[in-house]
């Protein structure tokens, strides 16, 4: 599966080389879905775009790569009429942020600019495009097959047509309990941090640089980083106690709030918008460092836990509630959580890179020795991990494996949602395809009209 430094990438390097084949070819409409046009120069843009990441296509590309363009185009053609848009602000802040990826990639704005033949503001307005329509197609992708609610009367008449030697084997999964303490920060890394946000409040409210922009260069909130820190409407609920106080006090746009500490880090924040009892911000998280004498000494710690565990003194799910500083692990008797199925249990590849190599060596009820790790959110914590259980590779069935069913079904039922209307809108738009094209095997034959 890709990760979503993967997928930004490919969307990027889509989005340049289409540019850079536009400089090249001379264009042509040769496909109209609806009044969206298909350009020669999108397909010759795809085109080079595969050669570069070395892929293939099942057929001649030139018939494929039309077509799944034109496909795209029917979403957009429809976006239009059910009025999905993307925000102007985080399209500048997607297209601003993959402009500051490709010059971190080829070393300068200047050599950007060299290789492109254009200006950055050139290729900003022309990739801007791009962007958007990926976006679109994205979010109306998402409408379609949001509208269908897998139940379990899906998943068990799913497994039952399925012939008994095509049922999925599902692989080796284990549970993994986990203690986790944070180690000290020196008050002059605190300060360090904390000098640092400041400096980032005033230029905001001076006019010197933008909230997203800064957020994008410096916010350790990598998921919302790409966004220009912007987080969407949330709910008290949604935000920890320490950043929903903040967040649900401001009022003035114009202004950054105090810093604030919470779990992940320090943070300041601006606000967007409020909506009833929601509200819509920007943040910029800093983590603080942590120096290794800290970290030696929270591994001692919790080598004296390991001893009384081993010894009997406490359980490890005692330890657990006493010790752990990970609120979401400490309150599931410190099983950690699969965010991809929000299960207990893991492939091992599926477990964080620290961890899983600490666990493929451990037997089923035996502790690890303490270790570092750094969390999704960037922190480093110091842990010790117990394989509480294992499950051996095995067929899949409803009762054990429910959520891994259910990602099949859904998947499946996705894939035929968005089939389903891809024909329907092939017989409801005008569409008009070059005649160089009309003998191409598609896969929708419904392309042809007359």
């Amino acid at each position: 599966m890709m990760n979503r430094f993967s997928v930004i990438f490919i969307l990027l390097v889509s989005s340049i080389v289409t540019l850079f084949a536009k400089g090249k070819v001379v264009d042509q409409v040769v496909w109209v879905v609806g009044d969206e046009p298909v350009l020669q120069s999108e397909i010759e843009g795809e085109i080079m775009r595969l050669k570069y990441e070395k892929q293939t296509v099942d057929g001649d590309p030139y018939c494929v790569i039309p077509e799944q363009i034109a496909i795209q185009k029917l979403f957009i053609a429809q976006a239009k009429i059910d009025s999905v848009v993307v925000s102007e602000n985080i399209l500048d802040q997607q297209v601003d942020a993959r402009v500051k990826y490709f010059i971190q990639r080829i070393g300068s704005k200047e050599k950007v600019e060299e290789y492109f033949g254009k200006s950055i503001d050139k290729i900003k307005a022309e990739m801007r495009r791009t962007v958007n329509e990926q976006m679109v197609v994205s979010q109306m992708q998402q409408k379609i097959t949001d509208a269908y609610k897998i139940t379990p009367a899906d998943i068990e008449k799913f497994y039952d047509k399925i012939p008994k030697d095509s049922i999925p084997t599902i692989p080796e999964q284990v549970e993994v309990q986990i203690i986790s303490i944070s180690p000290e920060i020196t008050p002059v890394e605190v300060e360090r941090i904390k000098s640092k946000l400041r400096e980032f409040k005033e230029k905001v409210e001076s006019g010197e640089s933008q909230f997203s922009t800064l957020a994008i260069l410096y916010s350790e909130d990598k998921g919302s980083a790409m966004q220009g820190g912007e987080l969407g409407f949330m709910t008290r609920g949604k935000l920890v106690p320490e950043f929903a106080n903040v967040a649900f006090s401001l009022y003035d746009p114009a202004k950054v709030s105090r810093i604030v500490e919470t779990e992940f880090g320090y943070h300041i924040i601006q606000l967007i918008e409020r909506k009833n009892d929601q509200v819509n911000c920007r943040h910029i998280l800093l983590i603080p460092r942590i120096e290794e004498k800290q970290k030696r000494e929270a591994m001692a710690k919790l080598d004296s836990i390991a001893t009384e565990i081993r010894s009997e003194k406490i359980s490890f799910s005692e330890a657990v509630m006493k010790y752990s500083k990970d609120k979401e692990t400490r309150e599931n008797d410190g099983l950690m959580i699969n965010q991809e199925t929000l299960s207990n249990k893991f492939q091992i590849q599926q477990l964080p890179a620290d961890i899983a190599k600490v666990v493929y060596g451990l037997s089923v009820g035996e502790i690890s020795k303490p270790f570092v790790y750094t969390t999704i959110a960037g922190k480093e914590m110091v842990c010790m991990v117990k394989l509480k259980k294992k499950f051996k590779a095995h067929k899949a069935n409803p009762q054990d494996d429910f959520n891994e069913l259910k990602e099949l079904v859904t998947a499946k039922k996705s894939r035929e949602l968005l089939e389903n209307w891809i024909k329907k809108k092939q017989s409801e738009l005008y569409i008009h395809i070059n005649p160089e094209l009309r003998n191409c095997p598609f896969k929708y034959p419904g392309w042809i009209k007359d």
